[in-house]
């Protein structure tokens, strides 16, 4: 089995944590029966200074021919001055939009090993496991129009939330069918009580409800859900929202793994998938070998599962990580006393050696299981 997997590191940590990716799937490639083939484009900052664009033509082609992508991460402080329709952000937006990438999914999972480095209750999170499915290509970040003006008060500014019936169904419909995979359980988060957007997504999701009635679905206010998610984060299983909101709690989630390090994501839709780490670009720490790359390998690790259809393989990193982890090694954002600190490059090189060495075939999938 063969695949083409489109690379786009980006900026500030993206390439550190593209190349340990690179690596692991070359292990990968090594154990089990299946290769890769790699070919690079550039998108976000990088992509401005070499084209003018933050998303080339040329990347969009790339991306389309492939069977997956891979991001590292956009945007930094040198960007920042641009207008924002040439901005790093501008670019991965434009890239889900043309892709039609509609759902962007993040696992929320509380690895025992790593309790200590929330800043919440070991009660609290323990055996925290849930899925965020966030709407991607609507909303406040693509609503029309969306400008500065000079109004009859002086200067005011625009921005326009827009949902299409459509877009809210396919989404909620997402999440339904994921719920069913899980523990059909499905909360959907929006602000019915102010916006007319909400109250047309709360109506479609009751509607769809009657075709998923083996799905419990409740509805929770973005502000409400924003206190739970803290509070009582084990009663959570499966979360659908709007672009916006989705943004916000998939990022307030982090606190419940220990680090944004953690969580990797995927964005799909109706063509080649997208899976990238959600930590962004951390520029102040760009360059120094100190940036975890477990979110990118997780998210190698849903490309694996989803887009390839290779569990084995997906599972063998997923307990890799675990093991690493088990056996006291962090990154610098898992700041936990006694624990064995490592670079960016030492944590790429210990999770190979134990795909290598240590966790192989049953056994690890065993191990997994202990872990979940």
């Amino acid at each position: 089995m063969s695949f083409n997997i489109a690379l786009l590191a980006g900026d500030g940590i993206g390439p550190e944590v593209m190349f340990e990716s690179v690596l692991l799937l070359k292990e990968i490639e090594k154990l089990y029966n299946c290769s890769f083939s790699f070919r690079e484009g550039k998108v976000g900052g990088v992509a401005i200074e070499h084209y003018g664009t933050p998303l080339p033509e040329e990347t969009v082609e790339l991306c389309k021919r492939s069977d997956a992508i891979l991001l590292g991460a956009v945007g930094g402080p040198a960007w920042d001055h641009l207008p924002v329709e040439i901005r790093p952000e501008t670019g991965l937006l434009q890239l889900r939009k043309q892709l039609g990438l509609f759902a962007n999914l993040r696992p929320v999972k509380v690895i025992p090993p790593l309790t200590k480095s929330s800043p919440l209750k070991d009660s609290v999170i323990m055996g925290v496991d849930l899925c965020i499915v966030r709407e991607l290509t609507g909303g406040l970040y693509f609503g029309t129009p969306r400008e500065r003006r000079i109004g009859l008060e002086g200067e005011e500014v625009i921005d326009t939330l827009v949902y299409k019936r459509y877009e809210i169904e396919r989404i909620v419909r997402e999440a339904f069918e994921l719920a069913r995979l899980r523990k059909r359980k499905l909360v959907s988060v929006d602000k019915a009580n102010v916006l007319e957007s909400s109250r047309l997504w709360r109506e479609i999701a009751d509607a769809l409800s009657i075709e998923y009635s083996d799905v419990k679905l409740e509805h929770m206010y973005i502000d409400n859900a924003a206190m739970q998610l803290i509070k009582k984060p084990i009663e959570f299983d499966v979360i659908v929202t709007e672009n916006m909101f989705g943004d916000i709690l998939s990022d307030e989630a982090s606190v419940l793994t220990g680090s944004i390090g953690m969580l990797p994501s995927a964005s799909i839709g109706n063509g080649p998938s997208l899976y990238e780490p959600i930590h962004g670009s951390a520029p102040d720490i760009a360059g120094r070998n100190v940036a975890n790359p477990l979110a990118a390998f997780l998210s190698v690790a849903l490309m694996l599962r989803y887009s390839f259809g290779l569990s084995k393989e997906a599972e063998c990193i997923e307990g890799a990580v675990h093991s690493i982890l088990l056996e006291g090694y962090r990154t610098k954002d898992l700041a936990d006393e006694g624990k064995t600190f490592v670079s960016t490059s030492e944590m790429g090189a210990l999770v190979r050696d134990a795909i290598q060495n240590k966790y192989l075939d049953y056994e690890l999938v065993n191990f997994y299981e202990k872990c979940r």
